[in-house]
């Protein structure tokens, strides 16, 4: 019975480290990201898209943008418009990997629209966008753009 309860305490403490590491690397760098919403607004500008591509099934394209200095928010949006197939986004900072995110995280079907906030300012440098074809039939077209 002794034996037990060792493990069960060994098991408990591991897990509070784990939490605890995990936690650390979540205020490390201070990202928030939540759905960007549908509306343009001064908070959320209107922008031109980055780019155009096509995937399929299992294919991965990459793609980046320059974040300056001072910088507070970006804006993702990944838009495919057909909620039959399915993408997923990971992004990538220079400081972290934020995601993947998939269709369902925004509620809106066809698009994964974020928001990625720090008040502290994001990291600046090269951020790099992975968009994977995670459930497509045939060959889907998309945008892709930040502002």
């Amino acid at each position: 019975m002794n034996l037990c309860k060792t493990a069960m305490t060994i098991m408990f403490v591991a897990a509070l480290l784990v939490t605890a590491v995990a936690a650390q690397e979540t205020e490390s760098h201070g990202y928030v990201v939540t759905p960007a919403g549908d509306a343009i607004s001064e908070e959320n500008p209107p922008f031109t898209p980055m780019t155009a591509g096509s995937i399929a099934q299992g294919e991965t394209d990459w793609y980046s943008t320059d974040v300056p200095a001072g910088k507070t928010e970006l804006i993702v949006d990944l838009n495919w418009s057909d909620s039959s197939d399915s993408l997923r986004l990971t992004v990538r900072a220079p400081d972290s990997v934020l995601g993947p995110y998939y269709d369902a995280y925004d509620g809106v079907n066809g698009r994964i629209y974020l928001r990625i906030k720090d008040s502290a300012g994001l990291c600046s440098g090269t951020w790099r966008f992975e968009v994977y074809g995670d459930k497509v039939t045939g060959t889907r077209d998309y945008t892709i753009v930040t502002s």
